[in-house]
């Protein structure tokens, strides 16, 4: 006779108030996927180096445009709060001090994998398609490649491009900026 286990999926909320209440250690790198804290793995020095490189490739080319942002939570739903690489927001002059963004507040999500890769590739772009993210770059490090997402719709993203390097690539929302696969894998 099997047994059939139940997981507790957690809320945004709670999740949140659990770190309020330091069940967490400010070291932990936490983050919350549908109702699961997911542990992220130790950022090696390869995939730190390419998230400077984007934020100031992003800084140099849109800045007065958009808050670039890095590291930091975006609330998908009630359940889902990812902390993408790099996040291309909308200008705010909290600076979004009252309550984390969300999928309205972002032109472009940037998710760097090497060891993560397939994770980010079957689990997050799904998510953030299915809740309205309207572009999402994954930039694959060991591939030396960037799928570029566009066109959320609740089973996936209707376009999916792949680039790799001598290619030049551009921000969605942002047609007149655009960025080389060489400048951003260095």
């Amino acid at each position: 006779m099997s047994v059939q286990l139940l997981k507790r999926k957690f809320t945004v909320e709670e999740y949140n108030l659990m770190a309020e209440a330091g069940v967490f250690k400010e070291s932990d790198r936490l983050e919350l996927i549908a109702g699961e804290i997911i542990e992220k793995l130790p950022v090696s020095p390869r995939h730190a180096a390419c998230v400077r490189r984007l934020n100031a490739l992003f800084n140099r080319k849109l800045a007065e445009r958009v808050l670039v942002d890095s590291q930091n939570p975006i609330v998908l739903n009630n359940t889902s709060e990812p902390e993408p690489d790099v996040t291309l927001l909308k200008l705010r002059g909290d600076f979004y001090k009252i309550a984390h963004p969300r999928p309205v507040d972002c032109f472009l999500l940037v998710e760097v994998g090497d060891s993560t890769i397939d994770y980010d590739r079957e689990v997050k772009i799904p998510l953030y398609a299915e809740n309205g993210i309207i572009e999402v770059w994954l930039v694959d490090l060991n591939g030396e490649a960037i799928e570029v997402y566009r066109q959320p719709e609740v089973n996936g993203y209707q376009y999916q491009s792949r680039f790799v390097r001598r290619q030049t690539l551009t921000v969605g929302a942002f047609a007149n900026v655009s960025l080389t696969v060489d400048e951003i894998l260095g």
